[in-house]
């Protein structure tokens, strides 16, 4: 794939953008359409991208990203419909948005349904995605294109309701987390800066633990925790205060809220 064209400019869009430009793709085979001018100034400016309100390069792309709104989304794979290639495989990260419904616009296509998140802006996405049966022949190139930006891996489209709801708003949760502990940080006495790149690595380093060491999370907690020592009191009053319950139950209703959509 040598060029790729995206449909939306909005956050995800950008964060996938700043991801591939200058290490997937050159900047001058990444095209925009975005119904907001001054978006496109934005975008061709930070990126060196092409960005305009007009959709015209649909012949010339081989992989088309669509990254609209849900309410958006009918009407904007109904413009496309006669538009785009057969040969061009149609990505798209819609929230609750099945493949049946952008088949029907593009029966011939290979299409995949993605579930990237904002990481992806610094390679360090986890995707999931699924294949539709056009596509099932370009698998392995669809997971090494997303394993350039992090992690990948193919799910169930039943199951993509769960990965909105985990993965895909799973950074806003651990942006918060980082928040509520420089917080902490703060007002145990250290500077605001401190804090935030302490507890951002903090969270950084124990992820990449639970990756690389393949152990269950419980096992490597308990690994940090000594009788009587600080890690448990800690521990102790985040149970007391219900923080696992709490990010349980926002999986659980961002999961339901993608499936509304």
């Amino acid at each position: 794939m040598n060029k790729v064209g995206f449909i939306g400019g909005g956050a995800l869009a950008e964060s996938i953008i700043r991801g591939i430009s200058g290490r997937v793709f050159a900047p001058s085979n990444i095209f925009i359409s975005e119904i907001r001018p001054s978006r496109c100034a934005e975008l061709s400016e930070r990126y060196g991208v092409n960005a305009s309100v007009n959709a015209d390069f649909l012949a010339d792309v081989d992989l088309l990203i669509v990254a609209v709104k849900p309410k958006d989304a009918e009407k904007t794979f109904a413009s496309l419909q006669g538009k785009v290639l057969e040969s061009t495989l149609i990505t798209y990260t819609v929230a609750g948005l099945k493949l049946a419904n952008v088949e029907k616009f593009f029966p011939a296509n290979k299409i995949v349904r993605i579930m990237p998140n904002v990481a992806v802006s610094v390679g360090e996405s986890m995707t999931a995605y699924t294949l539709n049966k056009n596509a099932a022949q370009v698998g392995d190139a669809i997971k090494n294109f997303w394993l350039t930006l992090g992690r990948a891996v193919e799910v169930e489209e039943k199951l993509m309701d769960a990965v909105t709801g985990l993965s895909g708003s799973g950074p806003a949760y651990a942006f918060l987390m980082i928040d509520a502990l420089s917080d902490g940080g703060v007002a145990a006495g250290l500077s605001r800066a401190q804090a935030i790149e302490l507890a951002a690595q903090t969270l950084l380093g124990a992820a990449k633990m639970v990756l690389e060491t393949g152990e269950h999370p419980d096992v490597l907690r308990d690994k940090v925790t000594s009788p009587a020592g600080t890690t448990i009191e800690g521990v102790r009053v985040m149970e007391r205060g219900g923080v696992r319950s709490a990010l349980i139950e926002a999986v659980l209703a961002a999961t339901e809220k993608s499936k509304a959509l």
